[in-house]
């Protein structure tokens, strides 16, 4: 085993039990990579199809992390966070300690532990509201809108300080994701517009259709962490990527109509509340493209929408699972915390010492 390049890595993947992580984990293992994990498992109720097969852990929760269980550790993938803008409104300050300040330690544990790149699950969303006129490049300002955005801004900020020549950060900034997952979410806009046209038949936007966003399948996420963890150091050093592919820009009501089409009798519907989104950006994807040439996306969102419209069909999603708290982050949260399972900041209660 050595230490970089396309050898093995023995490689941390934070938040493996997520959206992303449980299409990441059995894509890197794969590759031919060690891989442990590290994860609350606060969406484990959100099982949808087959299931990956079990990682050996190194503990639970991001913000208890040290040096000693990133032992042996060659580099991290760092997907663990408050992962929407719902959940990250909840409690602004703890969408901060762990977006941002649990990020900075867990990148100072893995660099007091000897690994040599954290590549940074971030997002698009840290452009926030801007004009349409122009796809976003890397060196746009930013302009977050929720506190999910700014948390990924300060924590690209405090990472870079933390590059040098034994640590090599790399931030992939993703556009929206959609697809289907072991983890599934259908708060994600093409998932849940796939949903409201199977169980309604309506394909219900609940903005005015205007806003722009940039979409890419959760597997090709997989895909460019892949290719930035065994890229050159010299090609990803320190440097940020959009996630995705210039030609899958698409307004909100594009989408409606590739979903419309996909799903016979089901039209198009605006919800009575609908109305502007601040959210709406384009993003140009070329950076990605000519520095990690070996990321090669294969989705796109027509091809994306079938392969959900067919999971759906074949896992029977139903109208209460779709609507209800399983496959919703906030749902899930508000569930488990109402339960009295989970705490305000997001560590399981301990029930043994009560009466």
């Amino acid at each position: 085993m050595t230490r970089l390049g396309r050898d093995v890595l023995r490689v941390l993947i934070t938040g493996h039990d997520g959206y992303i992580g449980t299409v990441v984990a059995p894509m890197l293992a794969q590759s031919g990579h060690d891989v442990v994990g590290l994860d609350t498992y606060l969406y484990a109720s959100s099982v949808f199809g087959p299931q990956p097969p079990a990682l050996p852990t190194v503990g639970n929760d991001l913000r208890d992390v040290v040096a000693d269980d990133l032992a042996g550790v060659d580099a991290v993938v760092h997907l663990a966070a408050i992962s929407n803008d719902p959940v990250g409104d909840l409690d602004p300050d703890i969408t901060y300690e762990i977006n941002h300040r649990a990020t900075v330690r867990l990148a100072r544990a893995a660099k007091d532990a000897g690994a040599k790149r954290l590549i940074f699950s971030s997002s698009c969303s840290l452009y926030g509201a801007a004009a349409n006129d122009v796809a976003l490049t890397e060196s746009a300002r930013f302009n977050p809108v929720t506190a999910y955005g700014h948390s990924k801004v300060l924590a690209e900020r405090d990472l870079l300080e933390l590059a040098d020549a034994t640590f090599c950060p790399v931030f992939l900034r993703n556009a929206t994701a959609y697809g289907i997952s072991p983890r599934l979410r259908t708060d994600l806009v093409v998932n849940d517009l796939v949903g409201h046209a199977l169980l309604d038949g309506a394909v219900l936007i609940k903005s005015d259709g205007t806003p722009w966003r940039p979409l890419v399948h959760v597997e090709d996420i997989a895909r460019a962490f892949i290719a930035a963890l065994e890229a050159p150091r010299e090609a990803v050093h320190a440097e940020a990527f959009n996630v995705g592919q210039t030609t899958e820009n698409y307004q909100i009501r594009d989408i409606a109509a590739m979903v419309a089409d996909a799903v016979p009798g089901s039209d198009i519907a605006y919800a009575r509340d609908g109305g502007p989104d601040r959210r709406s950006y384009r993003v140009d994807f070329s950076k990605i493209e000519a520095h990690v040439p070996a990321f090669q996306p294969v989705w796109s969102v027509a091809k994306g929408v079938q392969q959900i419209v067919d999971a759906y069909v074949t896992e029977a999603l139903t109208r209460d699972d779709f609507a209800g708290s399983r496959y919703t982050r906030i749902g899930t949260i508000k569930r488990r915390q109402a339960s009295g399972e989970l705490g305000g900041d997001l560590r399981p209660v301990d029930r043994s010492h009560s009466a």
